[in-house]
């Protein structure tokens, strides 16, 4: 009965929800190929899924957002989600489902303030798009949240799709623009160095869905391949795309023993008896490696957490080519440079408020003894 009770109200809150029939509209294809119908002015939306209210942030478009998914609720001893830092009024607005795309329609429909859109990233990750929109009469809009390194332009076609929509054209191109002519300075910097000169990398530490340890890399690292630094993770030409998360055995590691190092804070979270830093510290295995032996082990920002952190992917990209070839960034304080990328693109210099959150600070050496 409490079901059967539920489903009706869902459905009479619906009638009441949709646009009246003179109301100004117009049609867009979203970035699943879907044809939605939304208002022609929009300024109240919610953002569901991982990085999408990453994405309206970097679009100036916080003011908008009427409901937050539950991350942006919580309290947590770690954090690094440059966005939410800049933005801590999300953490007092209301709840409108769980993270990670399981939104919550009735919650949706009750929000005092209704949205006129729902964005959404990952659409096969929680609720189904279609569905939420029919069981909210609010119009759902798909974005791709992809890789900085192998699908920019899925990244820059959601945000100039979701700059049309709230009307923020112009910063959105501006966005893609910043990110582009960072990138493209990076690879200038490092394009003809020789072969010969270029030193084997690895990153450990890397989180997905949460904390791993050492074995946990990404073959197609972006700030490995803005620097066209060897990642002995990544395989060769020819063997398909890129993965984009992979658990390496410890075997292959040591195998592979690449001359530099870089740990992802992020495994700080894991504890001090189970993060990548302690395996360095204390497996034989690991002490044997060159690079832990002559002191070349560095620390990075989170590369994901809810999903990638551009921005961080970027400035971490800057320290990584200082480490590998300082004579090419002798301009570039990697920390000044993260806090310059974080102004334009959530508009607060947050890297030392991330980066005192966790144990082990980001830009440095690691001091293993």
């Amino acid at each position: 009965m409490n079901k059967l009770l539920s489903l009706l109200l869902t459905a009479l809150m619906s009638l009441f929800i949709l646009p009246p029939a003179h109301a100004a509209t117009r049609t867009i294809t979203d970035m699943a190929g879907r044809t939605v119908v939304i208002p022609d002015n929009v300024d109240k939306v919610i953002c569901s899924g991982p990085g999408c209210l990453r994405y309206l942030t970097y679009l100036q478009g916080q003011n908008l957002i009427v409901g937050v998914d539950s991350i942006e609720k919580r309290l947590n001893k770690f954090d690094s989600r440059p966005y939410a830092m800049a933005n801590p009024q999300f953490k007092e607005l209301p709840l409108f489902g769980e993270f990670r795309g399981h939104d919550n329609p009735e919650l949706i429909i009750s929000l005092e303030q209704q949205p006129q859109v729902i964005f959404k990233t990952y659409k096969d990750m929680g609720y189904d798009p279609d569905e939420l929109q029919a069981k909210t009469g609010i119009p759902v809009v798909c974005l791709s949240y992809s890789s900085l390194a192998a699908q920019r332009q899925k990244i820059y076609d959601s945000l100039e799709l979701m700059g049309k929509i709230i009307n923020k054209s112009e910063r959105a191109e501006k966005v893609c623009n910043f990110m582009e002519e960072n990138i493209n300075d990076l690879e200038k910097r490092t394009a003809n160095i020789p072969e010969s000169e270029r030193k084997t990398c690895y990153v450990g530490g890397i989180a997905k869905k949460g904390p791993h340890g050492f074995q946990s890399t990404e073959p197609a690292y972006p700030p490995f391949r803005f620097v066209h630094a060897k990642n002995v993770a990544c395989p060769p030409k020819g063997d398909g795309k890129p993965l984009q998360h992979a658990n390496v055995a410890k075997e292959q590691i040591v195998a592979w023993n690449p001359e530099i190092l870089f740990m992802d804070i992020s495994t700080c979270q894991l504890g001090e008896e189970a993060s990548a830093i302690t395996s360095l510290k204390k497996d034989p295995a690991y002490q044997s490696l060159d690079a832990v032996i002559n002191g070349q082990v560095y620390t990075v920002l989170p590369y994901n957490w809810y999903s990638r952190n551009y921005g961080s992917i970027i400035a971490d990209a800057f320290y990584v080519g200082k480490v590998l070839y300082p004579e090419k960034f002798t301009d570039i304080d990697p920390k000044a440079k993260a806090d310059e990328i974080y102004s334009f693109m959530v508009g607060k210099p947050v890297f030392n408020a991330m980066d005192n959150a966790f144990k082990e600070k980001a830009f440095e050496k690691l001091e293993l003894k």
